[in-house]
């Protein structure tokens, strides 16, 4: 058909997607011969779910009747000819991706898809182009993308749709994001500039105050001929000497609407895939899952690809049976759950997920479980669902046929505490913890979150969402479009239950098909031992602890919060009196201008924007050269930093019935295996400054007890000292001596005895800083020394210390041929960038040589808390907290020196029988009525 009235132009930004598809993938090669192909893999996804969702679109967006995919045909167009630093600091594409831009347009072509590019030209000014032409036609267009340079287009027919969040972008927001309608935000960024593709704008003009100066003067031309009726001086001065750059900046955020192409909007029609065409490229690219997941959409029988051997770490994602929201049950009965109950006995697994009210596990109430027997059969118990969306207890009144709340806990308890029940989850802790609150304790437990994260480490997230795409080629159902969002956002109490059971049971169908994928994986990749001695077992242990909490004192929070407000108002004042007038110290902006403007200090660096840095790095150096103003400053900074994120924040998070803090860990959210604090993160509080320990005398004990604190001793310098084989260090340690005060000596050739505390201060912070792969720059940062000094101190240490930088070397090489590192237990770190280029590839560098010493550090924690429990057994004691390498006890008085022995006992014994070493891990233990005291 002519494309004209009624009709409907797809436009997808097809170079979006393959950096997205690049960034959001592991590496992935072709197995018959090397060949990058994962953002090929991730690209077809795409394209295949954009294909087979337009037929049932439920974003609102029309389904097209024409249809392009549009790319960068270089990276050199005709804005370089305007400007030769346009795009000039993008870096080049890495080099596994270059292969596989050709790739993409044959997979497009493939999906019998229009695909576009012209020399000379950037996709957006294509898009630019057909839109125009679509619009005059009489047709309607929505634009694929995300790239905010892209909203100038939008109107007049011509809309966006963001598909990562699956947004519609109109011209409301488009205002909302510049502050002006579509057809003035080329004018904003004339004047804002941007970082991103070095167009310059008018400097210290960002897009706010280029909304305001637009919205006032209607465009750039305008203002500029205007420019001297601005009153503020600093603007007007930029307006004038900046106005041919800015002219310049427009030019270049111009799209180009008149591109020549090379076919017409007729030319795009939609046409459906053939299947030999794309089932073909797709055999080519060894693309099995796809192909089958295709090949059943298609109709067709699915090509036979020869499968080579997997690798440990590679997706396999073919779900064995198809997902059917419709065909998930939900339980209003008690004679239907009980034989679901029964079956679950039967098999000895079933999955099991919670819906709740919230996200705080110790204030949610329950609203119904979801239960999973195999692929396909899930069901939705729905429990406490209201007409009005609060709490069952409280008055509102119940959704109809729910089975009472009671007698269905009282019918599951016994299932999910049967020891010969496995009970898979994802985040299985939330679930548990929610459970125990009705006084169910379920066990044993299996989390697909965790055999993913053991697994994968460094690779990708371990959400659900996430581990559904990628391992079942399935986007699982939304929550947000049942909660709502503002004023009409609700809970999950409020949902209809004919709505929730799709989203519900989905949700523990996908966990146990996870876990029928993941699990069996373990043994291939080898680290079944990491999951089942450092994660599983740990669960429980976490659980406990978090919900025993920490007693926090709110006066002393209280009394904390007033005491900083006023030193905070007396550093102002200092402040003010030495900038010579008033100004607002939280303003970065203000703070730059006083600084670098009116008292002209040397040192000052602008941001991207055009506005001087007041980081805290450009501070410390201007504190350094002896200047007061930016030390207030900093002063200033960590006390409100103090105030707003603990004295206030913390009293908002005292529970109500427990009068304690319920602070939650993640256990997967560090490559290396380190904890994590959340909701509030208590690992944050600063323990060398007097005001951070101020803070940690607000968490005291119970009256009879007291906190019990036990800290390992330089842990990581001692698996140091251990895995690059430095005899030196080791036997210092055997032999108990100042560790920083031997570097020192052995080092600089100074006697330990009478040793300049400086010299000591200096070899503590390269110890410290060699672990973490520092410069000399930053270890003279952290010194105040010149960098020379910092870069001499650091070679004299490797030149002392050789087998440090051979273990370096040596990790560095071992990841770049495994494209992982591992610990002294056995736990995988994946290093994907390592073999990159520049900062990228810097960075993965330093985390491959920290990863191993610090991922053995937190397992030998993980160790001890899992051993925790069994210690403890017959005291009273209770474990509250862990910070790195530090554990807190709340114990009765009369128990203090038996709980010390015995976890300094399991403390010092972690890391044995899994590993030897050859360093003895020793522990401190304070004693105290708070935190303070005892650390």
């Amino acid at each position: 058909m002519g494309f004209g009235k009624g009709c409907h132009l797809h436009l997808i930004d097809g170079s979006g997607y393959i950096f997205r598809a690049y960034h959001a993938l592991p590496p992935l090669t072709r197995a018959s011969d090397g060949l990058p192909v994962g953002a090929v893999a991730g690209f077809c996804n795409m394209l295949f779910k954009y294909v087979e969702g337009n037929g049932s679109r439920t974003d609102g967006v029309p389904a097209p009747t024409h249809a392009a995919v549009i790319f960068d045909h270089s990276s050199r167009t005709f804005r370089n000819d305007i400007y030769a630093g346009y795009k000039a600091q993008r870096p080049e594409p890495p080099e596994d991706l270059r292969p596989q831009f050709p790739l993409t347009r044959e997979a497009t072509r493939a999906f019998n898809l229009a695909c576009l590019e012209v020399e000379g030209f950037e996709a957006d000014d294509i898009i630019a182009t057909l839109a125009a032409q679509a619009r005059d036609a009489g047709g309607s267009v929505t634009i694929i993308s995300s790239d905010k340079d892209l909203m100038q287009l939008v109107g007049g027919g011509v809309e966006m749709l963001d598909p990562m969040k699956n947004r519609r972008i109109g011209p409301e927001e488009v205002e909302e994001k510049f502050g002006v309608p579509p057809a003035q935000v080329i004018d904003v960024q004339a004047l804002a500039g941007d970082s991103v593709d070095n167009i310059p704008g008018a400097p210290g003009i960002g897009i706010k105050t280029a909304a305001l100066l637009i919205q006032e003067y209607g465009d750039v031309e305008t203002l500029l001929t205007r420019a001297e009726e601005i009153r503020q001086p600093k603007r007007r001065q930029t307006l004038i000497d900046f106005a041919e750059q800015i002219r310049v900046s427009k030019r270049l955020v111009t799209l180009d609407g008149a591109t020549p192409l090379p076919v017409g909007l007729d030319d795009l029609e939609v046409r459906a895939p053939e299947a030999e065409a794309l089932l073909g490229f797709l055999g080519q690219m060894e693309f099995r899952t796809l192909s089958r997941r295709i090949a059943d959409h298609l109709g067709v029988t699915p090509p036979a690809v020869e499968a080579p051997a997997p690798a440990p770490d590679t997706p396999d994602t073919a779900p064995e049976v198809a997902f059917d929201a419709g065909a998930h049950t939900c339980i209003r009965d008690l004679d239907t759950l009980n034989d679901w109950l029964a079956q679950a006995r039967a098999l000895g697994t079933v999955a099991v997920d919670t819906e709740t009210t919230g996200l705080d596990e110790m204030r949610a109430g329950l609203v119904g479980v979801s239960l999973a027997l195999a692929p396909g059969r899930a069901a939705y118990i729905p429990l406490a669902h209201t007409e009005g969306g609060g709490d069952l207890f409280g008055g509102d009144a119940p959704q109809p046929d729910q089975i009472d709340f009671d007698a269905a806990l009282a019918a599951l308890k016994p299932v999910l505490e049967d020891a010969a029940i496995l009970k898979i989850g994802q985040n299985v802790k939330y679930d548990a913890k929610i459970l125990a609150r009705h006084g169910i304790r379920m066990a044993p437990i299996d989390d697909t979150m965790l055999i993913s994260y053991a697994q994968n480490g460094g690779l990708h997230g371990h959400g659900m969402d996430a581990l559904s795409e990628r391992y079942l080629g399935h986007t699982p159902i939304p929550i947000k479009p049942l909660l709502g969002s503002g004023k009409s956002a609700r809970t999950f109490a409020a949902v209809p239950i004919s709505e929730a059971t799709p989203y519900a049971a989905e949700d523990a169908d996908i966990t146990y098909r996870l876990w029928d994928t993941l699990k069996p994986r373990l043994h291939r990749a080898r680290v079944t031992t990491v999951y089942e001695t450092l994660e599983r077992p740990l669960v429980p242990v976490l659980a406990e602890m978090e919900m025993t909490g920490i007693k926090v004192d709110r006066d002393t929070l209280s009394r904390m919060s007033n005491a900083f407000a006023q030193k905070m108002a007396g550093l102002e004042a200092e402040i003010h009196e030495l900038a010579g007038e008033s100004f607002n110290v939280g303003s970065p902006k203000q703070l730059g201008e006083i600084l670098f403007d009116r008292m002209s200090l040397a040192g000052g660096k602008r941001g991207k924007a055009g506005a001087w840095s007041t980081d805290a790095e450009t501070l410390e150096d201007l504190a350094a050269q002896g200047h007061d103003l930016p030390a207030r400053v900093l002063d200033w900074r960590q006390i409100a930093k103090l105030k707003s994120t603990y004295t206030d924040a913390l009293q908002e998070h005292i529970h109500p019935e427990t009068g304690r803090v319920h602070t939650s860990y993640v256990i997967s959210g560090a490559n290396t295996g380190r904890l994590a604090s959340t909701d509030p993160n208590l690992q944050n509080i600063p323990v060398r400054s007097d005001e951070g320990r101020r803070i940690r005398t607000a968490f005291v004990a119970a009256p009879g007890y007291r906190l019990v604190s036990l800290d390992y001793s330089q842990i990581e310098l001692r698996i140091l000292a251990h895995v690059a084989g430095i005899e030196t260090l080791k036997q210092a340690f055997r032999d108990g001596l100042d560790i920083h005060a031997m570097t020192a000596s052995e080092m600089f050739g100074v006697p330990i005895e009478g040793m300049d505390p400086s010299v000591r201060r200096q070899a503590k912070a390269i110890n410290f800083g060699v672990i973490y792969g520092i410069s000399g720059f930053g270890l003279a940062r952290n010194l105040r020394i010149p960098r020379e000094d910092a870069q001499r101190f650091i070679d004299t240490y490797f030149e002392r210390f050789p087998g440090i930088r051979a273990y370096m070397d040596d990790t560095v090489a071992f990841a770049k041929a495994h494209g992982y590192v591992q610990t002294l237990f056995g736990r995988k770190v994946h290093t994907p960038e390592i073999n990159a280029k520049g900062p990228g590839g810097g960075f993965a560098r330093r985390g491959a040589i920290n990863a191993p010493i610090q991922g053995a550090a937190a397992d030998i924690i993980r160790r001890a808390m899992v051993r925790v429990p069994a210690a403890l057994r017959g005291l009273d004691a209770r474990m509250l907290l862990t910070v790195h390498d530090e554990l807190v006890f709340e114990v009765a008085e009369d128990a203090v020196d038996t709980v010390i022995a015995r976890i300094r006992e399991v403390m010092e014994g972690a890391a044995h029988p899994a590993a030897s070493l050859s360093v003895p891990l020793t522990v401190d233990a304070g004693v105290g009525a708070n935190w303070a005291e005892a650390h």
